[in-house]
């Protein structure tokens, strides 16, 4: 990036920064209001947003439409009864939970509905040991692009979006893709398949590689690949209880990445066709 696309980004960081001022103000408005009516502590406080920011990382200017880690995360703090302050879960909690966790605090069992997540209010309450929690869970993106080159970077033709100063674009059409994020006592992954002629493939061992900066989709194991491709194509095929575990392996199973897309495909062709 040049010194000026980098003084833009610092620039855009402290602006972000400074908006938040406003939400912290908001959040102590309700404790303080809650406190007044002497309701705070019978109340359960969930607070968060929207995936993302990247500010610079890998060069990318300044949005949240890629598979990596600081772009896919959400911030999630809860309060409540029996909820010990200062703790933090690493367990895998998605945005499908949330619903799950507001029935199961109003003393509904979510397990009796078809919603594909799961209560974590026993991984707030220290009841974990009596849930089996998942260890995957799906993230997935359809890129966005125009049919017609954009006019401040002609030279990458169309399919492309949101080009930045130094025709950094933030989003393409072959930026489409599905991930399946593991984690475990043992196991710390991320497998990406991409909707694209090339059959792209990105793993990373988050372990070993917490930036990843490293895709090791050449040389990890045959049949890990084989199993998180496995693991993949039934979260996405997945509904109600079956979603909360990714069910277990068929040793039969062929790996074969250009099964996730079959139906996405023309999409792509016709942009190819634009291209000629």
């Amino acid at each position: 990036m040049t010194n000026s696309s980098v003084q833009f980004l610092d620039d855009a960081f402290r602006k972000r920064w400074r908006t938040l001022l406003s939400v912290d103000d908001l959040v102590e408005k309700v404790v303080k209001n809650l406190e007044l009516r002497g309701e705070l502590e019978n109340t359960y406080i969930i607070f968060t947003s929207d995936n993302g920011y990247h500010t610079g990382q890998f060069s990318l200017p300044l949005d949240k439409r890629q598979l990596y880690e600081f772009d896919i995360r959400v911030p999630l703090l809860v309060r409540g009864p029996n909820i010990s302050s200062n703790q933090t879960s690493k367990m895998l909690v998605t945005n499908v939970d949330l619903g799950p966790t507001i029935l199961d605090i109003a003393g509904f069992d979510a397990n009796k509905t078809q919603m594909d997540g799961m209560s974590f209010l026993p991984l707030m309450t220290g009841k974990s040991q009596n849930v089996t929690w998942r260890t995957d869970m799906l993230v997935e993106y359809e890129g966005e692009g125009l049919n017609v080159s954009d006019p401040s970077c002609p030279l990458l033709g169309p399919g492309v979006w949101g080009c930045f100063l130094d025709c950094v674009c933030e989003d393409a059409i072959n930026n489409t893709y599905a991930c399946v994020r593991t984690l475990s006592s043992t196991t710390d992954l991320q497998y990406c398949e991409f909707d694209d002629n090339e059959v792209f493939v990105e793993v990373y061992n988050l372990t070993a590689d917490p930036f990843q900066l490293t895709n090791i989709a050449k040389t990890i194991d045959q049949e890990v690949l084989e199993k998180m491709n496995h693991r993949l194509m039934m979260l996405q095929s997945c509904s109600g209880p079956s979603c909360r575990t990714p069910g277990v392996y068929d040793s039969r199973y062929k790996f074969d990445p250009r099964m996730m897309f079959n139906s996405r495909g023309p999409r792509i062709s016709r942009l190819r066709q634009t291209l000629k």
